[in-house]
This record gives C-alpha cells, sequence and structure tokens, in this order.
C-alpha cells in the first residue's frame, strides 16, 4: 500500500463557459504543459470519480456553504469507471484551515474496494482492521462512529490539469462533464445520473503555494474570472434535493492572492 500523501495550499474556483474556456486554454500553452497524467484517448483530459461521506444532517455541505473557516469531508476517490481496472482507490480527508486548503490520502486495498460494494458493516469493519496501519483510518472510524458518517453522493468528471515547469505548485485544472448519482456504491451506476452546474460550463480550479505568477494575475482580468463559492459536492447535493440552496452559484469570492 502506498504511504499517505498529503499537502497544504491555495486554492480558488471559476466557472467558465465554453468559448472562454478554449480561449483561456490556447493563452495557457505559452506558460503551462498537461500534465503527464492526462490521457490521449480522453481528449487529453483523465476521469475522476468520489464517493462522498456526510452524516443525516449533511453537516459537512451545510458547513462548506456557509463558508466554515474550519471543516472537512471525508472521500473515495479513483481515476476508473470499473471496479475490475486495477486503478488505484484512495482514502481522502480535504479540509480548510483558515485560507489554507489541505488533503491527506492513503491507497485502499482491493478488499476495501470489493467491501464498499457490498456497503453496511462489511465496510466498516475493514476500515477498523486498519485503523493501526495509519493515522487517516483511525480519524476517519472515529468521525465515523461520532457523527455517523455514510457514502452519500457519487461525483464524476473528466478533468484536464495544467501544469507549470517554471513556477513548481501551481497548477490549474478544467472540470467538465460533470455528472451525480444519490448512492452508497462507488461503482454502481444503476441510479440515475444529473448533469452538474450550468451545460456548457466547466469549473476552473487553481492551486497555489503562496501566490500565483504575475501572467496568470493578468489574465483573471483580461477574462474578468471572478472566484465563486460553488462546490461540486455542495452543487450536487442541492441539484438532488439532499440539502437546501443556501447561496448563489456565482457568488464572488475573495481575491486572489
Amino acid at each position: 500500500m502506498r504511504a499517505e500523501q498529503k499537502y497544504s495550499r491555495f486554492e480558488n474556483r471559476y466557472a467558465i463557459d465554453a468559448e472562454a474556456r478554449v480561449e483561456l486554454e490556447n493563452v495557457l500553452k505559452f506558460y503551462m504543459n498537461l500534465d503527464p497524467n492526462v490521457s490521449a484517448q480522453r481528449h487529453n483530459r483523465y476521469f475522476v470519480r468520489s464517493l462522498y461521506f456526510d452524516d443525516d444532517l449533511y453537516t459537512n455541505s451545510y458547513e462548506k456553504s456557509a463558508e466554515r473557516r474550519t471543516r472537512r469531508k471525508y472521500r473515495i476517490r479513483t481515476y476508473s469507471e470499473s471496479i475490475d481496472e486495477e486503478s488505484p482507490v484512495f482514502l481522502e480527508v480535504k479540509g480548510r484551515s483558515g485560507e489554507l486548503t489541505y488533503k491527506r490520502r492513503a491507497e485502499l486495498p482491493r478488499t476495501v474496494i470489493r467491501a464498499l460494494e457490498y456497503g453496511g458493516c462489511t465496510l466498516r469493519d475493514e476500515f477498523v482492521k486498519r485503523a493501526h496501519i495509519d493515522p487517516l483510518f483511525s480519524s476517519f472510524n472515529f468521525d465515523v462512529k461520532r457523527m455517523n458518517l455514510k457514502p452519500r453522493l457519487l461525483v464524476d468528471y473528466e478533468r484536464r490539469p495544467y501544469v507549470s515547469s517554471y513556477f513548481p505548485g501551481f497548477r490549474i485544472t478544467f472540470d467538465s462533464a460533470l455528472e451525480l448519482t444519490v448512492t452508497d456504491r462507488l461503482f454502481d451506476r444503476t441510479a440515475n445520473c444529473q448533469r452538474l452546474f450550468v451545460p456548457g460550463y466547466s469549473v476552473v480550479e487553481i492551486k497555489f503555494g503562496s501566490r500565483v505568477p504575475a501572467w496568470f494575475a493578468r489574465l483573471i482580468g483580461s477574462f474578468g474570472l471572478k472566484p465563486v463559492t460553488a462546490s461540486k459536492y455542495c452543487k450536487g447535493m442541492e441539484r438532488t434535493g439532499l440539502a437546501c440552496k443556501l447561496v448563489d452559484d456565482f457568488q464572488p469570492k475573495r481575491a486572489v492572492r
């Protein structure tokens, strides 16, 4: 099993229409390169699937909508649409501490992945067995018991990521074809799926350590991009009717540093 991976950084999110996205990506090619993990078969994108956990009151969703400065949520993430593929699957915790976003992840063995498809106590038992192996599993088990966390929502999308050789730590991703399913399984797609966000729009996320490069700060102004509060998970909870809409999807957020 791979060692736990973790980071902390700043993140900003935007919504951009198809025409502006093409123009922005054409400019980015002068400054950045495609992430080597993209697939030519998927038009220089890779698939992302996340199964999110929440309690019976959907506390994680509402804390994000309310922009709580300290919050966290758990998810299981993979990059495959089939349980039979050997793509890695991770338990992740993603949270916020002040202005910084942090994420920790640990790879799950195939026994846990298959137990997830059976749900219930089978999955809980598998995580309890691993509580002594990794502190992330121990933290997850504690919060599952304390909050009665359960898998609630599956979010799928295609991601095209750009990285910079000259500005390490700066990363831009374009997420499109977003779909959501109310389910407690990672690979069960029998339930109905819905499109996420406004048709024709993509979600742009920028990730950075302490600052963005000057050239990108100028692009933000020239393209009129405004940081927004919209979250894939929160928007998905609203679109499925699991949680109530609390804020405008395109409500302006803090300025980029």
